[in-house]
């Protein structure tokens, strides 16, 4: 069985700040796909959110991805841009 870490995050930006965090978020996507424990990382929007589609080898890597330097200025900035904070789902895949 793949014991991988497999996420899905929700995040709601305010209206007036949806393209800036949409923007934002798809600046990381290249060197968050370099990183070493980064099986995929994909975003997705339905109008109103931005989802993330992560997997990650383990939390030691995903962690390891918070503490990037490119990652801080986005998480400072969803103190502004966010309407409600960040839906982080942690799934374990069964087939």
């Amino acid at each position: 069985m793949n014991h991988n870490l497999f996420i899905i995050a929700r995040i709601s930006p305010k209206a007036e700040f949806f393209e800036q965090a949409k923007q934002a978020i798809l600046s990381i996507v290249p060197n968050t796909l370099k990183e070493e424990g980064c099986l995929q990382f994909a975003v997705h929007e339905d109008g109103e959110c931005l989802f993330l589609y992560e997997e990650w080898r383990s939390q030691e890597d995903l962690d390891k991805h918070y503490a990037m330097p490119y990652i801080a200025p986005i998480f400072e900035a969803y103190q502004e841009w966010l309407k409600e904070p960040v839906e982080i789902n942690k799934l374990e895949r069964l087939a």
